[in-house]
């Protein structure tokens, strides 16, 4: 569902798409299987990411799942017992590289809204959002050590948001783990006490994000995400470059008549 004026969102079959206030929410609706990653799901999980990208109207992404249960409990292992050959099922499962290299690129704050337990794929793709915010009844982990296989997917995204020594300690043990350890970890940015608190701090998360400058957004989150994996002097020298080009923005400049004229900034994405 979109507001008046805004441009119409995908339609799909897995995951659910709405814009409102320049917020777009992307609910993964498969609540009857705990909003399982199905290859279907997948597919569906890349085009709404891929549009809120594209769109201009879009300035930030929440994501979040179905029901009051479950964000999202991994990847739907149904698939295994389908039989089919093995060679697709490893195709389907590129998928991930796919969607953990769009999420990386998508050039929009993206907020995870965790309304219920994140496991196995689905914490993975709770760690890759940027800012995250949780029920504090949601519990989040790695299984997959217990039926026999291994977390190799989002291994390296949770490497990138979580101390090595708890990683190493959720993948070989496959326990679940409360909000508050989470964040405790420093994974989580807030803990909510019900939905209805969870879903007013994701509002106001969102609006203030909304209304910062996304052409210094996308400059700026585009440049955490590529310095990550630098050596110091190479990470120092490109965000210098990189400073460079935020200070030539309409929108930088703007920022700082704003600030001189003690009024607030009138961004235009430019």
């Amino acid at each position: 569902m979109s507001d008046a004026g805004t441009p119409p969102v995908p339609r799909l079959d897995e995951v659910v798409v709405d814009l409102r206030d320049r917020v777009a929410t992307v609910t993964l609706n498969r609540p009857e299987r705990r909003n399982a990653l199905s290859p279907g799901m997948l597919h569906d999980l890349l085009r709404a990411l891929t549009w809120c990208r594209d769109e201009p109207e879009v300035r930030v992404v929440v994501l979040t799942g179905a029901g009051d249960r479950a964000f999202c409990a991994g990847a739907d292992l149904s698939t295994f017992e389908a039989g089919g050959a093995e060679l697709e099922r490893h195709r389907d499962r590129h998928r991930f590289v796919d969607l953990f290299s769009l999420v990386q690129e998508l050039g929009k704050p993206l907020v995870g809204r965790i309304n219920g337990h994140a496991l196995a794929g689905g914490f993975g793709l709770a760690c890759a959002c940027d800012l995250l915010l949780a029920v504090e009844t949601a519990t989040f982990g790695t299984p997959e050590i217990n039926v026999g296989v291994w977390p190799a997917m989002i291994q390296p995204i949770l490497a990138r948001n979580l101390p090595r020594k708890l990683v190493l300690e959720m993948i070989l043990l496959g326990d679940r783990w409360t909000a508050a350890q989470m964040r405790e970890a420093g994974l989580l940015n807030r803990v909510a006490s019900s939905l209805e608190e969870l879903d007013a701090q994701v509002a106001e998360l969102a609006g203030r994000l909304a209304a910062r400058s996304p052409a210094v957004l996308k400059l700026g989150r585009d440049s955490f995400y590529r310095q990550q994996d630098m050596e110091l002097r190479a990470a120092l020298e490109y965000l210098h470059s990189q400073l460079t080009v935020i200070s030539l923005t309409e929108d930088a400049r703007e920022g700082a008549r704003a600030f001189f004229e003690r009024r607030e900034p009138r961004f235009q994405g430019r």
